[in-house]
């Protein structure tokens, strides 16, 4: 079995594209390695009056096609720190490969406090105090030209704001919107930054379907998961003529083969704190929501989650990715072998960074984009990724994984043998 280890499946992924692209230790060496993983403590004091110190990071994977991009998130493991401490080295390697693969001259980044805010009822104002004293303690290696953070699991556009703050003070500016995306718009965010990602996934989705030949009006959808993502790529699923049978949060999963309106679904769970309940659905465990019988897999939680056991059990046409590293390695081929087309992560949940691509250009203009054409600059970034993609899947007899990953190793490849080394 191999390792859950996110760090490990990361560098996996990488040597099985350096394997089909030929490229020698010596390179290979140099793509998977971060340039730079700083570790901060944050004290910060708390509602009570006594100091409490936590635990931050942000990996800067690499820069050879432009600036880190990255977000940060507010979570806890099971593993701990130094779990979290891999997690963030393997997102900020696959934010360099989802940049290179859809095109963006934008590098690989990721950071995060380990903290559940949620689990320990920080309050609001713990928690801007948490996130400033954060932004200070990563300010000296953040900014529009450096590393420009985003939201991410637990964090939203308040904390970007408070960021963004901290970092234009810091510099002698009262505003420098650019170090940070996923702002809110009053403060220079980009409209359709909400819904990015699912939007993005739905794109995918819709080229995967036209590539096999699936109908898409009357196809049934499963997405584990209702965060963002997954909420917003039911939606616009749903408008291609999409049906959602089932779904799952953090505190079960439901089904109702009939299909179900996912914005009742988010209501209710808006309403009563899970979709566990709603009406005309039944519980199931997060095997049977996997494993259901549907058109369109989207798993959208958290990583590890499609396991070779589970894969042998998956009965659908498609899966999209649309969170960060669902897959375990050694399901990957076993999904292959049963001609499931796999979206990567890398493709399948790139719309989020495409316009926080976007947002960032917007920012240095100081111009702003109406929501269709943003929408659209995004699309076209997504489309060309997946064919690009594809043809590079059917030139190397491989899954779209291994192809996504050998396109964008290719172009950060061919980056830095421009740009060469030095001193």
């Amino acid at each position: 079995m191999i390792s859950a280890d996110p760090w490990k499946n990361a560098l996996k992924q990488l040597d099985d594209a350096c394997s089909i692209l030929k490229i020698d230790k010596s390179l290979r060496d140099y793509l998977a390695e971060p340039n730079k993983v700083l570790r901060v403590k944050i004290p910060v004091k708390m509602d009570n009056g006594k100091i409490r110190t936590f635990i931050g990071f942000r990996s800067q994977h690499n820069n050879d096609r432009g600036p880190y991009k990255g977000g940060i998130r507010y979570f806890d493991p099971e593993g701990g720190v130094e779990y979290m401490e891999k997690e963030v080295k393997a997102l900020s390697s696959w934010m360099t490969w989802k940049c290179a693969v859809v095109d963006v001259p934008l590098g690989g980044g990721k950071g995060g406090i380990y903290l559940n805010a949620k689990k320990e009822k920080i309050s609001a104002a713990e928690l801007e105090r948490i996130t400033r004293r954060y932004a200070y303690a990563i300010s000296e290696i953040i900014g529009p030209k450096k590393d420009i953070p985003a939201p991410d699991v637990y964090t939203t556009g308040t904390e970007m704001a408070q960021i963004m703050d901290v970092y234009s003070k810091l510099h002698g500016s009262e505003s420098d919107p650019g170090v940070i995306t996923g702002k809110p718009l009053s403060v220079g965010g980009s409209l359709a930054r909400n819904v990015a990602t699912g939007l993005g996934c739905a794109y995918c989705i819709r080229d995967a379907a036209k590539t096999i030949g699936l109908k898409l009006r009357g196809a049934k959808v499963v997405l584990q998961g209702y965060g963002n993502a997954a909420t917003f790529a039911a939606e616009y699923l749903e408008k291609m003529g999409a049906k959602v049978i089932a779904v799952s949060d953090s505190k079960g999963a439901i089904i109702n083969p009939k299909g179900m309106d996912s914005k009742k679904v988010l209501e209710f769970k808006n309403k009563t704190g899970s979709v566990v309940g709603f009406p005309g659905s039944k519980k199931i465990s997060t095997e049977e929501l996997l494993t259901t019988k549907c058109d369109i897999l989207v798993p959208a939680a958290l990583e590890n989650q499609i396991t070779a056991s589970i894969a042998k059990k998956i009965n659908c046409k498609i899966i999209a990715e649309a969170a960060n590293g669902p897959t375990m390695p050694d399901a990957d081929p076993i999904l292959y072998g049963k001609k499931i087309l796999m979206i990567p992560d890398i493709l399948a949940n790139s719309g989020g960074v495409c316009i926080s691509y976007l947002e960032w250009v917007q920012n240095n203009m100081g111009y702003y984009w109406t929501f269709d054409e943003v929408a659209k600059k995004m699309e076209d970034h997504i489309t060309r990724g997946f064919r690009d993609t594809l043809a590079l899947s059917k030139k190397h007899k491989v899954d779209m994984r291994r192809a996504a990953m050998v396109l964008a190793v290719s172009r950060v490849v061919e980056a830095f043998k421009a740009k060469g080394l030095w001193p």
